[in-house]
């Protein structure tokens, strides 16, 4: 276990590492430096005012020869040169020119998209005097805080009951719900800057409901022995590095339309891999998982029979091994390759990472159809690689890209989203595995070709989307 862990601290070390190299710093030295030229030309008039005293003094030399003292206070005249002194407010004028290059170390991608969009009151335009919405930008979309809190407390609750759906949910919400992508797509030919802000912005705030959601449930659900440790971790590891180069190849390059479009596909594909699973083909391969599902019904939902002690216990690793990790949850015995996880956890988090979610709704089929293991576990151990997967692609996003997202929004869908990751676990114990997998079937397809006809379309066949 310890090598894991290290491994794992030794991944997000690199990375951060990297991050911070990235950075750059505002380069603010040059404009003190043209203090000097505008002081140089300040000399010339302290020397020029002896040339011209020069003159007077000669005809009076041959009137007075006595009074030769008198060229004393002529040359006390060049004294006079203290008048440089007015150069000094020359230098306080300049003075404010360094700070003006602070505003530009705070939001300067927002702010320079919004600099180079076109002011106004009609289609792509901003109105300066109209009032703030998401992200501070006037005339964005802006909502009352309750619906919010009960959006987030949605997200919540479906991610928590099956692991799965709640960055979807998230995505949703912000795309459509709160009018997001309509907002930016305004934007596609006046300012294609601010329009790929937008969508990278909703990538980022998407990421942050799934990561408090992956938080909770991932505690909740080990309290309750339905986490299978070694398994999220092994998943979690495989997509530290998607993690990194996904952001790096797609942030500022991605438009709301071609977003949207992505956020379809990849959910309608999803879509049809559950369905499959739904099918009596494709539960054959599920014998064992089916059992474990059984048995864990049988004492928590239909309750009736009696469980063990040994089955109380929830999950219960018994192997650590790099070739074989094996594991028994409720009398039945599973074992995996460690391999495979890595793997599925680096193509995962990359495909989720591109559209800005959690992963959990491709991490529940992986888990239910390549590991065999019954949903009541899969929900928790989905959680888990999340929740890794999250904190390191939001540190991509916004630390080494410096996509800017609206904390207001964030902050106010986190507290629903607190309150539906405990409804969750409570409540998926009282419906049945296969209802939960038609559920997600149901709103896969559905936002699938909802998103897929919008963003290659221009319209969602579907209303609501």
């Amino acid at each position: 276990m310890r090598r894991y862990v290290f491994l794992v601290l030794g991944l997000v070390l690199a990375v951060a590492a990297a991050g911070t190299l990235a950075l750059t710093l505002p380069a603010g030295a040059a404009k003190p430096g043209e203090s000097a030229p505008a002081g140089a030309p300040a000399a010339p008039p302290a020397s020029a005012a002896p040339d011209k005293s020069a003159p007077t003094p000669a005809p009076a030399a041959p009137a007075k020869p006595g009074e030769a003292p008198a060229a004393a206070p002529a040359a006390a005249k060049p004294a006079e040169p203290a008048a440089p002194a007015p150069a000094a407010p020359a230098k306080a004028a300049e003075a404010p020119k360094p700070a003006a290059a602070a505003p530009a170390a705070k939001l300067s991608k927002l702010e320079e998209a919004i600099a180079k969009t076109p002011k106004g009151k009609g289609k792509g335009q901003i109105d300066p005097d109209a009032p703030k919405g998401f992200m501070g930008i006037p005339g964005a979309p802006s909502h009352f805080w309750l619906w919010y809190i009960l959006w987030g407390t949605w997200v919540g609750w479906i991610f928590s009951s099956v692991g799965a759906f709640g960055g979807i949910m998230a995505g949703v919400g912000h795309i459509s719900v709160f009018g997001l992508s309509d907002y930016g797509r305004t934007f596609k030919d006046t300012s294609p800057s601010l329009n790929k802000l937008i969508a990278d912005s909703i990538r980022t705030c998407n990421q942050y409901l799934v990561g408090l959601s992956a938080l909770i449930s991932s505690f909740t659900y080990w309290r309750m022995g339905r986490l299978v440790f070694p398994l999220g971790l092994c998943l979690a590891i495989g997509g530290l590095l998607a993690g990194y180069l996904v952001p790096l190849l797609t942030v500022g390059k991605m438009d709301v339309s071609l977003y949207v479009g992505f956020f379809g596909i990849i959910v309608f594909a999803v879509a049809f891999v559950l369905f499959y699973e739904t099918t009596e083909r494709g539960q054959k391969s599920r014998k064992e998982a089916r059992a474990a599902a059984k048995a864990f019904e049988d004492a928590h939902i239909r309750k009736s029979t009696t469980a063990t002690a040994e089955q109380l216990k929830g999950v219960e690793v018994k192997k650590w091994g790099l070739s074989r990790i094996s594991f028994t949850f409720y009398g039945q015995e599973f074992s995996f390759n460690p391999l495979w996880p890595l793997l599925g956890g680096f193509t995962i988090n990359g495909i989720s990472a591109l559209i800005g979610v959690g992963g959990g709704f491709l991490y529940v089929p992986f888990l239910t159809s390549v590991a065999g293991l019954p949903m009541f576990i899969v929900a928790g151990t989905s959680a888990l690689a999340v929740l890794v997967g999250m904190i390191i692609n939001i540190f991509n996003m916004m630390v080494v890209h410096s996509v800017p997202v609206d904390f207001l929004l964030i902050f106010t869908e986190l507290i629903g989203i607190a309150i539906g990751s405990v409804l969750g676990p409570m409540t998926s114990k009282k419906i049945p595995e296969v209802w939960l997998k038609r559920l997600f079937v149901v709103l896969a397809i559905y936002v699938g070709i909802g998103y897929l006809t919008k963003g290659f379309m221009g319209k969602s066949i579907f209303p609501g989307l």
